[in-house]
């Protein structure tokens, strides 16, 4: 399976933002998307996630050599700053998603073992989800997501509310789910990318580009990303 993005651009009044993206996205793969302050990286995920539209180009996802028009059963998006329905507890949110989605959901668990997933301590499972912290907001946001089991997973900055412990595990969480799934993680923090993608993505100038490795050393490469997103001549 592969999203694939063929000619898309999009402007905001004078300025082009994205100037035709060409790319292809493979499952099995979590993506590591770079790009500095304005970049474009959250633009590009409203296109796909179509919150907002685009000037011209197209995306699809290409299965078994047939193209198929996204769907928004095929796209998660776990913003930045999480969303929630601060009027209820975390357990009364979880059932109200696993209702209204339990035809859709693939091996359904209790609630509780959703909570377990993503470590919601017990005692702060019946809380009203305004108590929450950013970080524990950020985890729901992100439970509900894996629970839905879309095909692309979008990532915007995802794990920098979490303290240390809790990065580590949802780390480990995104690497078991990768399987079968189009992860694209964008994040600020090039050693996170490092460690947690099998692929770097750089968003510079409105391109997409990907960085490969080939024989350089760690520093090598992180010099080379940085040139890049400097717009200097690579190592």
């Amino acid at each position: 399976m592969k999203l694939v993005i063929k000619d898309l651009i999009k402007s905001y009044e004078e300025k082009e933002v994205l100037k035709g993206i060409n790319f292809e996205f493979e499952s099995g793969k979590i993506y590591g998307l770079l790009g500095r302050n304005g970049a474009g990286k959250t633009t590009l995920f409203n296109c796909l996630n179509e919150d907002i539209g685009v000037n011209s180009g197209e995306f699809f996802l290409s299965l078994n050599e047939e193209d198929k028009k996204i769907e928004s059963s095929d796209i998660g998006y776990v913003l930045s700053t999480p969303i929630v329905p601060e009027f209820l507890t975390g357990r009364e949110f979880l059932k109200f998603f696993i209702d209204i989605n339990k035809d859709k959901i693939e091996d359904l668990k209790t609630i509780d073992e959703y909570f377990d997933l993503v470590k919601i301590d017990v005692e702060d499972r019946d809380k009203l989800l305004r108590e929450y912290s950013h970080g524990m907001k950020n985890k729901m946001q992100m439970l509900v997501n894996i629970i839905y089991n879309p095909k692309i997973l979008l990532l915007d900055e995802p794990l920098t509310s979490f303290d240390v412990v809790v990065a580590e595990e949802m780390k480990k969480l995104l690497k078991k789910i990768k399987k079968d799934k189009i992860l694209i993680f964008s994040t600020h923090i090039m050693e996170l990318a490092l460690d947690l993608c099998d692929e770097i993505v750089i968003l510079n100038k409105g391109k997409l580009e990907k960085m490969t490795k080939n024989n350089l050393s760690e520093k090598e490469f992180k010099e080379k990303i940085i040139n890049t997103l400097k717009g200097e001549d690579n190592v």
